[in-house]
């Protein structure tokens, strides 16, 4: 992982043109990727210093080669909570790179910024996001039944959380810690 660069925006644009994986991830349909809005989301995300609560990364193999993001998103300091977007580039996926991508980042969330919770949601269908928090130890806290409307049809989302003391047993088990 690295801070993004100016020339992300080239794979943030070609990637966009992912229909099936943009709406897994977005849970909409999205309208054609401009090449002056990937150029705009970079650049507006290359600042860690931004004050939106959301820390972007690129995802490179050892070749350098770009093979998604992952972010670190709906921090709340107060109450410990954080929430991980990432996605994986089509060409790359089932390789091993998202759920490495997620342990550095889990590691930093609560280690480095002290964070207690992570939470989130993946869309109904999206089985590589949900069989990777499966994967990582996450637990399946409920769903939320037919709350997004998308491609013609009402689709739940799949809440998932994990806390540090479940982060670090896991980390045990699998000898990491």
């Amino acid at each position: 992982m690295r801070a993004i660069k100016p020339e992300d925006w080239k794979s943030d644009y070609s990637n966009k043109f992912d229909t099936p994986s943009r709406r897994l991830l977005e849970c909409a349909i999205e309208l054609p990727p401009t090449i002056i809005a990937a150029k705009t989301f970079v650049d507006e995300n290359a600042d860690f210093s931004s004050n939106n609560r959301r820390i972007m990364f690129t995802i490179e193999n050892l070749e350098g080669q770009c093979v998604g993001g992952i972010n670190l998103n709906s921090i709340d300091e107060r109450n410990g909570t954080f929430s991980i977007g990432i996605v994986i580039y089509k060409e790359y996926q089932n390789r091993g790179y998202g759920t490495s991508a997620m342990k550095i980042l889990l590691k930093y969330a609560f280690f480095e910024r002290r964070l207690n919770k992570f939470n989130d949601a993946v869309l109904e269908g999206n089985d590589g996001s949900a069989n990777l928090m499966k994967k990582l130890g996450y637990v399946q806290e409920g769903v939320r039944r037919k709350v997004i409307y998308t491609n013609g049809q009402y689709l739940d989302m799949i809440l998932f959380g994990l806390t540090k003391d479940e982060f670090i047993d896991k980390q045990k088990v699998e000898g990491s810690f």
